[in-house]
């Protein structure tokens, strides 16, 4: 059994994704809640734009730990996800704070059910991913 620095990166990935599938599961009750109008859409925009750029710097940090062990294919794998943020976060409307979510626009349905879809697919991607690295994780701390 050895210990190495990948091994260690995906012990930290594991946690830290855990940690994403918790912001993605929380996304998905906030854009229900406004869907069902259980919610004001302000105060849904506030509790959820502080969240983005944790969430944003959380995957990053992860693929830079994973760049520094050489994992080439797992940075692959998360490649697409990591250009999806950069461009979405580029993008997104002019506010005064950080953040993607304007209470103005939200209601529509189109972009509610636009950001409801976008929950739900992260949330299958960082259960694939948190999967992915507990394999990768065991395969790294039995390999002789």
């Amino acid at each position: 059994m050895a210990f190495t620095f990948v091994a260690l990166a995906y012990i930290i990935a594991l946690v830290l994704t855990a940690l994403l599938i918790f912001f993605a599961i929380w996304h998905i009750i906030a854009f229900d809640e406004l869907k069902n109008d259980h919610k004001n859409p302000i105060e849904q925009c506030k509790s959820l734009n502080p969240l983005i750029i944790p969430e944003y710097a959380i995957h990053i940090f992860i693929n830079i730990l994973f760049l520094f062990g050489s994992e080439w294919l797992t940075i692959f794998f998360n490649m697409p996800l990591i250009a999806y943020h950069i461009n979405k976060f580029r993008t997104r409307p002019v506010m005064s704070g950080f953040g993607i979510y304007d209470p103005t626009t939200i209601m529509n349905a189109q972009i509610l059910n636009l950001a409801q879809r976008e929950g739900w697919i992260k949330l299958g991607f960082y259960m694939i991913t948190f999967f992915y690295y507990l394999y990768c994780m065991i395969a790294e701390l039995i390999r002789e």
